[in-house]
């Protein structure tokens, strides 16, 4: 157990290093499911990705016409490398036919949890 100046070092430490992402991808009616398969591709090669720690796909049962991501990245450089990867670009083109507009991203800092 950390406590006191030294366990505070420490969580600023982690919080400073991790960086996470919340994002909603809006879709046209009734195209929740092929979207979720085109994007299997992306979830293929995350794994491949030493620095994407979690990359999860959600759905919402009352919002049928989005899926939902979940990221958690061991650094800024992590998030660079995924964002840029061929695999990344190429889910752009084939899943905007099925999008009903822009993702919204919102940016987290982690601070603590089961698995962190």
């Amino acid at each position: 157990c950390r406590s006191g100046t030294a366990g505070a070092r420490y969580e600023r430490r982690l919080r400073m290093s991790k960086v996470s992402m919340w994002v909603r991808v809006p879709l046209q009616p009734g195209k929740r499911d092929e979207a979720a398969a085109l994007l299997g591709g992306v979830l293929a090669n995350v794994g491949d990705e030493e620095g994407t720690l979690l990359y999860i796909l959600h759905d919402d049962p009352n919002d049928p016409d989005a899926l939902f991501f979940y990221e958690l990245y061991s650094d800024a450089a992590a998030l660079k490398v995924h964002s840029s990867s061929d695999a990344f670009k190429a889910i752009g083109g084939l899943l905007g036919p099925l999008m009903a507009g822009a993702p919204t991203m919102q940016m987290l800092n982690p601070r603590a949890g089961k698995g962190f």
